[in-house]
């Protein structure tokens, strides 16, 4: 068969591109919805474990919290995933979708918690003394004045966090479900030709990781001239 024939019976037949179209807005959304569970979870988390670093508070939460990032970062999210799906959520719903995020999120959240932390523990402590002799308490210290610098140290590191957690979904096929892998698997089980389903699959990756690198490169500029 000619290129132009395997073309159309992998995407064009029976509208088999289809698969690829669901599969990527599944993928979407559970990097979108992963991300900010991540950044919420991992934004407490590292206010915890920084904090503790500064002044000892926290120590129980703080105890935990390097229990999660030990477990978390310490086994495969594959793993992860399947427990959250096949162990956590039996006994309630077994949603598909939900399981990808708590379990992406979860994930994400450990390596999001120690990128805020070193942003935050970067900034010399002559900062925490300047707002304290403004008359800011702890809690202002952060808020107005170390935060804003921790953020804006990090943010490219958060970005390329992103860009990890959106190759990372492809890994929900485990669980059954129909994200952009899953969907090209779908296609080369039905057309037993597998190159151009993963082909597609992998460009597709790589178009969406190429634009949010080329964000990243000019998010990354725009904070370099701010600095000047």
């Amino acid at each position: 068969m000619s290129f132009a024939d395997l073309f159309y019976q992998n995407f064009i037949e029976k509208d088999r591109w289809l698969y690829l179209l669901q599969g990527l807005g599944t993928t979407l959304l559970i990097t979108l919805l992963s991300l900010i569970v991540g950044v919420i979870l991992g934004f407490i988390i590292a206010i915890i474990r920084s904090t503790h670093d500064k002044n000892g508070s926290f120590k129980i939460l703080n105890i935990i919290s390097k229990g999660y990032l030990t477990v978390i970062r310490g086994t495969p999210v594959v793993v992860q995933l399947m427990i959250v799906f096949f162990v956590i959520l039996v006994p309630f719903s077994k949603s598909k979708i939900l399981a990808a995020v708590i379990a992406f999120g979860l994930n994400s959240a450990a390596y999001v918690a120690e990128i805020l932390r070193a942003g935050i523990m970067s900034i010399e402590q002559g900062q925490f003394e300047a707002g304290r002799s403004l008359g800011f308490n702890y809690i202002q210290t952060m808020r107005h004045i170390i935060l804003p610098q921790a953020f804006k140290n990090v943010l490219p590191s958060l970005a390329n966090e992103f860009i990890v957690l959106l190759k990372e979904t492809s890994v929900c096929g485990f669980i059954g479900l129909v994200d952009l892998m899953r969907g090209g698997d779908i296609i080369r089980s039905i057309t037993y030709a597998a190159f151009l389903p993963l082909m597609a699959v992998a460009i597709i990756y790589l178009t969406m990781v190429m634009i949010l690198t080329s964000l990243v490169n000019k998010l990354e500029r725009r904070l370099r001239e701010n600095e000047r």
